[in-house]
């Protein structure tokens, strides 16, 4: 009797958390593949290189996002969930992206096809709208994203943000938008990274005592399991085990932290005897290592590269290779090869990719790769990321 009790009770907890539940899809690359669309690799970090940041118009600093290189090669998939935006609400799937700060949405302003594919917000059909001149601009790697900034209550999570300041898509690059599952996305990072200097969501909720605890966190699902969520306000103790090992962010702008390590077989590499730089990066689905480690990596990796700048590995042998480790303040957190490698059918045969790719910044990026082996809580109170072991 103790027991059922304990377990209603942890029920009841989950239960009455601010709760997006994430569909899982297909990267916008696979879904490019599977049509026969090859896009060139692309270094997954240049949206946090300085000279991407450019002036348009009066939206002061805007910060460049590769979103196709971002879910890039190998393929991998993404996590998306539902918000709505205006006064009656208008639903729109979107991209929870901690390597960003804007939301922005597809909207009636634009007309090519990659915006009327997705669902449009119409802000003539909101009573709570209100519109700006502000306009910014974000370059792609396929072509650019134009928006105009407006405000109108948003809702996330069953947390209602009264006039959110949020960008109408003008125009958007047919490449990879056309393909892509989501209608917008919903940044956040540190409010330092906006353009136009828009407030993000977060901070708003912040701003407004909405939240229980001023954090958020995590879950991503293993393979094809459904259940991933994002809460705010509080950690969702059903999915994960163990405690949670924090460490601190070491800027303020993407969520970045410090890397004590780097091991395969626990055997240390060396490469972090000094300290690196990693992002926690909902936005990338791969793991990223500094390019000078790629060569050795994929050689203890046994991985050979193929004509499209993947590595792979025999499918057959994916049981025998290693584990590699990455240790932050002191904790290792190790990804076994069903973390790391991914399968998928080409032609009617069966290709195991390496999901690790490389970047020419000394910079690691804890995507996807990483966060669905780690429950992933963001603590804006005290600047700091925690990770534990998802179920």
């Amino acid at each position: 009797m103790k027991w059922l009790i304990v377990v209603l009770a942890c029920a009841a907890l989950s239960e009455g958390l601010n709760r997006v539940p994430l569909k899982r899809f297909k990267s916008m690359r696979e879904e490019l593949r599977e049509k026969g669309i090859h896009l060139p690799y692309s270094d997954p970090a240049l949206k946090y290189l300085p000279y991407h940041t450019s002036t348009f118009a009066s939206s002061g600093n805007e910060n460049v996002i590769n979103y196709a290189d971002r879910t890039a090669s190998p393929p991998q998939n993404t996590y998306y969930g539902a918000i709505s935006i205006g006064t009656p609400p208008q639903s729109f799937q979107v991209l929870f992206d901690t390597g960003s700060s804007n939301l922005w949405v597809d909207s009636s302003y634009c007309s090519n096809q990659a915006c009327t594919y997705h669902t449009q917000y119409k802000p003539q059909s909101s009573s709570t709208y209100s519109s700006t001149r502000q306009t910014i601009y974000l370059p792609y790697g396929a072509g650019s994203l134009y928006a105009v900034l407006g405000y109108d209550t948003v809702n996330v999570a069953g947390i209602t943000v009264p006039s959110q300041v949020f960008g109408l898509s003008t125009r958007e690059p047919s490449q990879p938008f056309l393909y892509a599952k989501f209608d917008g996305i919903l940044g956040l990072a540190y409010p330092s990274l906006a353009s136009g200097q828009a407030t993000p969501v977060m901070d708003n909720m912040m701003q407004d005592n909405l939240l229980d605890e001023n954090l958020f966190a995590f879950y991503l699902s293993r393979n094809e399991e459904q259940g991933s969520e994002l809460t705010f306000g509080e950690v969702d103790q059903n999915m994960y085990q163990g405690q949670i090992n924090w460490t601190p962010v070491t800027s303020e702008s993407y969520w970045q932290i410090g890397i004590d390590g780097f091991q395969v077989n626990n055997k240390e590499t060396g490469w972090c005897s000094q300290g690196c730089q990693a992002i926690v990066d909902t936005g990338t689905s791969t793991l990223t290592c500094p390019q000078k480690f790629l060569g050795n990596l994929m050689s203890s990796i046994g991985a050979q590269q193929n004509q499209y700048g993947e590595y792979t590995v025999d499918c057959s042998e994916t049981q025998n290779l290693p584990t590699i480790s990455l240790t932050m303040s002191g904790v290792a957190f190790p990804l076994p090869p069903s973390a790391y490698i991914s399968e998928y059918n080409q032609n009617g045969y069966q290709v195991c990719t390496v999901a690790i790719t490389a970047s020419n910044l000394p910079m690691w990026i804890l995507g996807d790769v990483f966060l669905r082996e780690y429950y992933s809580v963001f603590d804006r109170t005290n600047n700091r990321v925690g990770f534990a072991t998802a179920v």
